[in-house]
């Protein structure tokens, strides 16, 4: 079976950064497609930023210009600068997995979560 787990979470004053991780483990072929998203209290879970197998990136305007994502061949991660009380959320991360004698599925962690004080 496939495990994704988050970590990086806490808590960080505003202007600070943090650095999420995604780790994959399980018996994995191939990842099509990696993502973060949030979830505010109140509000609906959002993709905060996503990045293609080959690299291509996408972010969503409120995230665009301090968040970059990015991953290697071992974990998916999210470098969050000048944070903001609103970005406020428990992060997940979801991959689009191909598995060892299996098909494409998505895969979601349980979440991590970052608190930004004012």
């Amino acid at each position: 079976q496939v495990q994704l787990v988050e970590s990086g979470g806490g808590l960080v004053q505003a202007g600070g950064s943090l650095r999420l991780s995604c780790a994959a483990s399980g018996l994995i072929f191939r990842i099509n497609f990696m993502g973060w998203y949030r979830q505010a209290p109140g509000k609906q879970r959002e993709l905060v930023a996503a990045i293609t197998s080959g690299g291509a990136t996408n972010y969503a305007d409120s995230a665009k210009g301090r968040f970059i994502i990015s991953r290697d061949n071992v974990k998916m991660y999210l470098q969050m600068n000048s944070l903001k009380p609103e970005d406020t959320a428990v992060y997940y991360c979801t991959e689009k997995i191909v598995t060892l004698g299996g098909g494409e599925m998505d895969y979601w962690g349980k979440g991590t979560l970052v608190t930004v004080s004012s």
